[in-house]
């Protein structure tokens, strides 16, 4: 598996392990993202700091979180950015849709 699922108090912190967050992950994590919320999870904090790329497929990916969380009711964070991936969500306009920390402990403090 190319991630890590651990859940915490009020949040499931998703960990990526792989550099890539693209064509080859990307369908796995979504199935995974909708089994977490269909649990009745509705915070998913989305930990990227492994990652050195990200291709559309796994910005699709990232999108599809942020609705479920914000369909639950919930809050979605991105944590652990790196500069490539950084720039793309910029370049996409993301990062104005998107909530962004620096590390999972600072995503936590937003939901808690």
């Amino acid at each position: 598996m190319d991630f890590n699922i651990e859940n915490r108090n009020n949040s499931t912190v998703v960990q990526i392990k792989s550099d890539k967050l693209d064509t080859h992950i990307a369908p796995a994590l979504k199935s995974e993202l909708v089994l977490i919320s269909g649990k009745g999870e509705k915070n998913i904090i989305l930990n990227l700091e492994n990652c050195q790329y990200c291709d559309s497929s796994g910005l699709s990916a990232i999108l599809v979180a942020n609705r479920l969380c914000k369909n639950a009711g919930g809050t979605f964070v991105l944590c652990g950015l790196n500069e490539a991936v950084e720039r793309l969500i910029t370049i996409s306009q993301l990062d104005t849709v998107l909530t962004i920390t620096e590390t999972v402990a600072d995503a936590e403090k937003m939901i808690s």
